[in-house]
Order: structure tokens, then sequence, then C-alpha cells
């Protein structure tokens, strides 16, 4: 079993979730949309690391729609808790990006507070799944080390689950690789840190 990182603690802290290590993961060698149709048939040995390698160059996202008015109605429905619209809207928006691990958690929240535990214990299975996906891949310290992301919200979503508040971003280059260095803060106790992650998969994808 994989050490459970700092953000999948913090996750198990608000759910009540404990994680099974992922398996050691390689690039990417099913489809996207295979490899989702795993995930919604229940299988319980997902590489997920592989799933989101796999959704870059996937069709799936080359034909993708802009699912922005889905994320903020989505978002809206939790503050106002309309759990009916939250996963109304966290369908939409995975059907478009199935390994946006927002909607995923949206969905946890409604299934958990909708009272359906086999929902419920599913999605938190694919919040930690991904999450640990991003973070098993270094420990986030160092350049050498920094975290793998397919885009720059995975950064921001790192950081929020690590109960830490963005506070200045910037770019570094070395030995051919791009990096985005974060650094944030704490709220509880005001502490910095620092993070790092490797954005070579964002920065190819763009300049294609």
């Amino acid at each position: 079993m994989r050490k459970t990182s700092k953000i999948l603690l913090v996750f198990v802290a608000l759910s009540a979730f404990s994680v099974l290590g992922q398996p050691t993961a390689t690039p990417a060698t099913t489809s996207y949309e295979a490899l989702v149709e795993k995930v919604k048939a229940g299988n319980n040995n997902i590489d997920f690391r592989e799933l989101r390698l796999a959704y870059v160059d996937s069709a799936t996202r080359k034909k993708a729609k802009d699912t922005d008015a889905q994320k903020k109605a989505m978002n809206q429905a939790l503050r106002d808790q309309d759990y009916k619209s939250v996963l109304e809207n966290a369908q939409a928006v995975l059907q478009q990006e199935f390994v946006d691990i927002d909607a995923h958690f949206a969905e946890y929240t409604a299934y958990r507070e909708l009272k359906q535990s086999e929902q419920t214990e599913r999605e938190k299975y694919i919040v930690a799944g991904l999450l640990d996906s991003i973070t098993s891949s270094g420990d986030g310290k160092t350049l050498d080390t920094a975290y793998q992301v397919i885009n720059v919200h995975e950064e921001y979503v790192v950081l929020r689950f690590d109960g830490l508040m963005p506070s200045k971003q910037s770019l570094q280059h070395k030995d051919g690789h791009s990096f985005d260095v974060m650094e944030a803060v704490d709220p509880k106790t005001n502490k910095k840190v620092t993070y790092y992650f490797n954005v070579d998969i964002p920065f190819a994808h763009y300049l294609k």
C-alpha cells in the first residue's frame, strides 16, 4: 500500500474514508473512454493516473464542450443545498471531463446528504483515487519531486484539499521541464508553504 499523502488525510478527516493505495502508474495504454467505462462499471482496480493521462489526448477532450456554466450552477446548488441540482450539473461536467475532481466531490457530498450510501462510497473512492494519483507522483516539495498535473486547475484542487489558500504563482524551468511554483498560506496557522507542480502536460497541450 502506498504511503497516504497529507492531502488524502484531509479527505479522510472530512469523509471518514480509508483509501487503498492505487497501482503503480504507467503511461496510458488503454483508451480514456474504456477506462471511464471500467470506473462506471464499479471496477475497484483502477489506475487513476492512467485515466488522467489518457484524458489529455482523448477524443472526448478534443470535442469537449465548455462547462463553466454547469460548474457555477453546481457550486451554487451546493451552497443552496439543492442536491438534485448538484447532481444534474456535476454529471454534465463529468460527461465532458470525467477526471474533474470538483465534480466528483460535489457528487459525493450530494449523495451523502441524500443518504444514498452506495453512490456515496463510490464517489469517495473516485475522489480519493484521483487525488492520490496526483500526490503520489512526488511530494511537491522541490522541482525534482514536483507533483505532475494535467491542467492548472488540479494545482488549486490540491491546495484546497490540503486546507491552503494560494497567495502567489510563478513559473520556473529546469532541464527542459516547466514548473508552477505555488506559494500558499494555511489560514489556521498563517504558515507559508510552497508547492511545486510539473506542468509539462498542460504546456504541451497549449502549444499544439
